[in-house]
Parts: structure tokens; sequence; C-alpha cells
């Protein structure tokens, strides 16, 4: 597999020679990474939320998403991998072999997980490009063994963090890794909880543009305040009787794939068309950010890695425990309809789909499926379609 190239590699701390091609956005992204990297700086790109960052904060390692969230660089994928794959995998790719994502071109070390055939296999042609470290995770969270596996390959991510870069993680540097990552969770929750007033305290696609920019921040603590004082400057807005939410729109809540890539496809026309995203039911949203880790537990390692195989993601089998909770957060956010984004060719979030559909049908609760990329071909479809299903509501 990918991690059996553990030749340490130097990363790049100069600008690729297609630079000068990026737009203004793109080009300040390279310079603050190269810069960061220039200053000593250590970078691990991570693809999931599998990925227990503790360890890399505790390493004094800078944590980057690379996922890939357009359509730009899908071709020069396809170019190696089939056209029939996710476009969250072909992106990520793309984006590593044309060297135009800053993270992904300044990054030491990636790190995945062994979630769906696809990353998984994609993973050793990555390697190729920069090293790849892979994470084999439990295929279910109910073996009385899983917990076992899964700690041992988390102590094992933590001997090559120790050996690829120089350094020691100690109990203590991961208790103090485990308090600020608790207390990230806890603001985000502090916002999403200002999303069950009625009407919402603040547009869906602020708050997931907010949870998105977590995932490319070099200084946590930093962006840790941020966020909380957003919250609190929502909340004394909405105090103030500032309502950026019409009191009209439907109550939608958004779940299924990763939706960081779809924000303004799918969750712009939403709300451009009567909705209002009140929570979030992906990988990366409120049922992922409830779950704290124990900071006084015994293992800390343990508590770690018990804490990431909690994370209801649809490879786990049986997964019985996202829907519980999605029906849970469809009463707490009194939603009025569910709208389920699967990416093209994502077996498992569409095969699951079928149950999501169900239990939404037994609650009486309306649902709407849609399935897409990252292109703009669908757009007018997907419109039509998400402007039909709330007018309906």
């Amino acid at each position: 597999m990918s991690q059996e190239n553990t030749t340490p590699q130097k990363a790049p701390d100069t600008l690729p020679e297609i630079f000068e091609a990026f737009d203004d956005a793109r080009r300040a992204g390279f310079i603050a990474a190269m810069e960061f990297k220039q200053n000593g700086g250590k970078l691990a790109g991570c693809l999931c939320s599998y990925t227990p960052l503790e360890l890399l904060d505790a390493a004094g390692i800078a944590a980057v998403g690379l996922c890939g969230m357009s359509n730009e660089t899908v071709p020069d994928a396809e170019a190696v991998l089939p056209k029939n794959l996710c476009p969250l995998i072909k992106g990520t790719y793309g984006f590593a072999l044309t060297q135009k994502c800053p993270y992904t071109y300044f990054s030491d070390l990636i790190i995945g997980e062994t979630t769906c055939d696809g990353k998984k296999k994609m993973y050793e042609l990555l390697n190729d490009i920069k090293p790849t470290y892979v994470l084999h995770l439990p295929q279910s969270q109910g073996r009385a063994y899983a917990s076992d596996i899964w700690r041992e390959e988390v102590e094992l991510l933590k001997q090559e963090l120790e050996r690829r870069f120089d350094v020691e993680i100690t109990d203590e540097a991961l208790r103090d890794a485990v308090r600020l990552r608790n207390r990230a969770r806890r603001a985000f929750n502090k916002l999403y909880a200002l999303q069950e007033n009625t009407p919402p305290a603040m547009s869906g696609v602020e708050m997931m543009t907010t949870l998105l920019k977590s995932t490319f921040s070099f200084d946590v603590e930093k962006f840790v305040e941020s966020v909380e004082k957003l919250a609190d400057d929502r909340l004394a807005a909405y105090e103030a009787r500032e309502r950026p939410v019409p009191a009209s729109a439907k109550r939608i809540m958004l779940t299924g794939c990763p939706s960081g890539g779809v924000i303004q496809k799918v969750g712009m026309t939403i709300e451009r068309n009567g909705g209002a995203i009140v929570c979030l039911d992906d990988c990366s949203g409120e049922r992922t950010q409830s779950m704290l880790i124990d900071e006084d537990a015994d293992d800390i390692l343990r508590a770690i890695s018990d804490r990431y195989l909690g994370i209801n993601c649809s490879v786990m089998t049986p997964n019985e425990g996202r829907i519980e909770n999605s029906l849970a957060m469809v009463e707490k956010y009194q939603v009025d309809g569910v709208i389920e984004v699967v990416l093209q060719a994502c077996h498992t979030f569409n095969v699951e789909s079928a149950k999501v559909a169900a239990a939404c049908e037994e609650r009486g609760i309306p649902y709407l499926k849609v399935e897409t990329d990252y292109s703009t071909g669908d757009l007018g479809q997907l419109e039509t379609r998400i402007a039909a299903f709330i007018e309906m509501l």
C-alpha cells in the first residue's frame, strides 16, 4: 500500500513553474503556504474526517484539507483515472498532478484512509506524486476488535510522524491538542445552535463556508477565535432583531456526501429558491463536530482513536447511527425537508440513500435526492428540481 514509501522527501518551498497562470486568490494561497514553509512550518494534507488531527497538532504539523472540490482539474485526472469515478477523487488527484493547489504542492505528507475503494486505490497513484501515508480503517464499528485495530493504526501514524518529522509526540502534547480541538468543536456547535432559531440566525451558505475555511487554516487557535467571535456576533445581531433569513424560508437539512464542493451549486440554489439550510448532516457537520474527546482519559491515544472510529460514514456497515442522528436533527432543527447530495459514482452514499429516504418517508418528512458532480452542466436541471421541492414544502 501507499505507506510503504517511507523515505522522507523534501517538500518544495518555492513556487511552481505555472504560478503566473493563477488568479489572485490562488496566488495568495500559494504565497501564504510558501511563506509558512520558508518559516519552518510543516504541512500535512488530509483527505477525510477520520484523520486524527490531534496527532498532527501535537507534532507541530499544520493540517490542511486537500479534497478536490472543483471541476478544474478533473479532465487532467481523467487522463489517468477512470471517467466514471467520484469527482472528489478525480479533483484531488488532478490538483496534485497539475500542481494547481497550493496546499497539495507544499505538503510534506498526505494522509489518507481506506474509506471507499476509489480513494484507497487512488492513493497508490498519488504516492508517486507526493509521499502518501494510508490509515487502514475498519469497515464496521460494531466488531469487538475494531477499536483495537483502529487504535493500532493511530499508533502507527504517531510513529510515522515522529520518524518522518523527527519529533516526539508526548501524552501531554496530545492532551493539549485535544483541548484545542474540543474547543474548536464547541465553537462550531455554538454556531450550529444559532440555526435552531426561527428564522435561523445566519444563512446556511455562510455556515458552510465558515466550516470549509477551517480546513485551510495553519493556525488552529486563531481560527477557533474567529469562529467563536462569529458565533457571538451573529447571536448579538439576532438578539438585536436582525433577521438575515426571511421567516418564510423553508428549513432544509443537507445530508449525504461532503458538501464543500457544492456550496455554490447546491447550497446557494437552495437559499436562492426560498430555502434555508439550518443543519448540515455530512461527515464534517454537526454529527461529527459534536463528538468530543475525554481530555483526562488514562489512555489519551485510545480516547482519540475511539472518537474518530465513531464517525458515521457510509463506508461503515451497518451505519444505523447515521440514520438515527439524521432523524434526531430533523426534530431538533424543525426541518421542513431533507435534501441529500450524492456525488456521482459515490456508491456507498448512493446505496445508503435508500435507507435515508425510507426513514424520512416513515416519519413523513419530504425528501429529495440529487446526484451531481462539480461541473455546471446540470445546474439548470438542479435548480428546477430544488425549486419545485421547496415550493412543494
